[in-house]
C-alpha cells in the first residue's frame, strides 16, 4: 500500500523527488477543506486495490449505498467474499484508463504501483471527478476523515492528515461523549420536522421551536440517557402545543 510521505522514503506522488522531501505534505496544515457530506446511495464508485485499505474503503461505500466496483487482480478473502454474495462488483484486472471512469462518481485508489496512482488521479481529475489515493495528499481531491456513526448522526474528525492517530482517539472520545441517547432525540425531532415545515412560518419560528427543545429544561438528552423517552416525546409535544 502507498506509504505517508516522509524523508528518507521513496517518493511515491506525481513530484518524483526520488527519495521523499515531504514537498507533497508541506502545506496540508494551510489547506481549508470545504466539508460536506456525500449522498452516495446508487451512485457508481470505484476502488482500485484489492489489500486490507481496499477492504476498508469498501466498506466505507458500502455503508453508505454506494454501488462499488472493485477494480484488483487479486484481492483479500473478504472482498472476494462481498464479490461472490453481489455487494460489490469485481474486475480481476489491473486498472485499464479513463475507461474505467466512466459514470463514475468517485474512486479510490489503494495501489502500491505510483504509477498508477498518478493515472488514476490525472484521468479523474480531467473528469472533474472525485478522487483519493490514500495517503498521497497531492493525488487527492478529497482526504477521508474519521467518521463516528450512532443511528442518523455521523460526526467527522478531520487533522487535515496531520496525524491519523489523534483522529482516531478523538474519534474514540467523541463516540463516548455521543452516545446513542442523542440518535435517538435526533429521530424523535425528525419526527416532527414536516409539522413544524407545514406550521410555522418562517426560518426563526422553526429555529426556535427546535432549539427550545434541545435547549431547554428539562434536558432531553439527559432524560433520554436515563431511560426516560415518554418524558421527551411529552417535551416535543408541549413545545408543538405553544408554538401552534
Amino acid at each position: 500500500m502507498p506509504a505517508a510521505a516522509y524523508a528518507g522514503k521513496e517518493c511515491v506522488c506525481q513530484f518524483r523527488r526520488g527519495i521523499c522531501d515531504q514537498t507533497c505534505v508541506r502545506d496540508m496544515l494551510e489547506t481549508p477543506f470545504y466539508i460536506a457530506c456525500l449522498k452516495l446511495t446508487g451512485r457508481r464508485c470505484v476502488v482500485v486495490g484489492g489489500g486490507e485499505i481496499g477492504l476498508e474503503k469498501v466498506e466505507g461505500l458500502l455503508a453508505c449505498g454506494g454501488a462499488v466496483t472493485l477494480i484488483a487482480p487479486d484481492a483479500g478473502p473478504e472482498l472476494a467474499e462481498l464479490a461472490a454474495e453481489g455487494s460489490i462488483r469485481w474486475e480481476r484486472r489491473e486498472y485499464a484508463g479513463a475507461q474505467d471512469l466512466e459514470g463514475v462518481f468517485i474512486v479510490i485508489a489503494c495501489t502500491d504501483d505510483t504509477d498508477v496512482n498518478i493515472a488514476i488521479y490525472d484521468d479523474a481529475e480531467r473528469r472533474a471527478m472525485l478522487v483519493n489515493v490514500v495517503d498521497v495528499p497531492p493525488l487527492c481531491n478529497f482526504i477521508l476523515p474519521a467518521i463516528v456513526r450512532t443511528g442518523p448522526l455521523a460526526i467527522a474528525i478531520s487533522t487535515a492528515g496531520a496525524s491519523p492517530a489523534l483522529a482516531k482517539r478523538m474519534k474514540a472520545e467523541v463516540a463516548e461523549l455521543f452516545g446513542e441517547e442523542y440518535a435517538r432525540l435526533a429521530v424523535m425531532l425528525n419526527d416532527v420536522r414536516g409539522w413544524a415545515k407545514g406550521t410555522l412560518p418562517t426560518y426563526q419560528d422553526r429555529k426556535a421551536f427546535f432549539e427550545g427543545i434541545v435547549n431547554g429544561e428539562p434536558d432531553p438528552i439527559a432524560l433520554l440517557r436515563d431511560g426516560y423517552a415518554e418524558a421527551v416525546r411529552d417535551l416535543i409535544e408541549s413545545a408543538r402545543s405553544a408554538a401552534a
